[in-house]
């Protein structure tokens, strides 16, 4: 099962989410629009696609950042009881890193 599908609940209704290509087509999702098959894709939508993509390059940056850590890429070798633990604390670490520390 799709981990957004298990996860959805723990968001607001009204909430839009911003997915890639793979959660196309979810309920409350928003992705870009994709260029008809030889054809070009009409200048409102260009435009739309280019706000997406400034709102997602951040997400992106994070994610790379969690990766240098080894903790999103690599199979998890230490108990299963420890894996939670330690992939907060390197989400922690990357917070404090961008500056944005929210304890919640």
């Amino acid at each position: 099962m799709n981990l957004l599908i298990k996860q959805q609940n723990k968001f607001d209704k009204k909430q839009k989410i911003q997915v890639d290509k793979g959660d196309q087509g979810e309920q409350r999702t928003t992705t870009p629009k994709k260029k008809p098959r030889k054809q070009e894709l009409a200048p409102k939508f260009k435009e739309e696609n280019k706000e997406k993509a400034k709102k997602r390059i951040f997400v992106e940056d994070v994610i790379r950042l969690i990766k240098i850590f080894g903790v999103a890429r690599e199979r998890f070798r230490l108990k299963d009881s420890n894996s939670q633990k330690v992939i907060l604390t390197v989400c922690g670490l990357v917070r404090l890193r961008i500056g944005t520390l929210i304890l919640v």
